[in-house]
């Protein structure tokens, strides 16, 4: 059974930009999604397979609202729930990249600990 991310051969999507975008993040948490991920994934927490599929499982509307790096946030947050590393929830993830919750420094009670700065 195809999945969402599987579009080979579909057509429909509109005109894709190939403009040249040399900038790897666009709004800081990108990039600490990105660490996050990688710092994960060589400790062992998950390995890149299980990262993959936790993107690709997404829902179809999930997986087409969201941006590249969204996607990476919500399959960590899946990831660490699965593997027990965080209780379901507790990161209490708004879904709004650049929030507490999305940038990962809100706790359990969804305060900030840290600041942006």
């Amino acid at each position: 059974m195809a999945r969402i991310n599987d579009v080979g051969g579909m057509q429909g999507f509109g005109v894709l930009d190939t403009t040249d975008d040399t900038e790897p993040f666009h709004a800081d948490w990108e990039a600490r999604v990105f660490g996050l991920m990688n710092a994960l994934r060589a400790q062992g927490v998950f390995n890149t397979d299980e990262f993959r599929d936790a993107i690709e499982s997404m829902e179809p509307g999930e997986y087409l609202g969201a941006s590249y790096y969204e996607r990476w946030f919500r399959a960590v947050c899946l990831l660490l729930e699965r593997k027990g590393v965080i209780a379901p929830g507790e990161l209490d993830e708004t879904g709004e990249p650049g929030t507490a919750g999305a940038s990962g420094t809100a706790g359990a009670s969804g305060t900030a600990g840290a600041s942006d700065g």
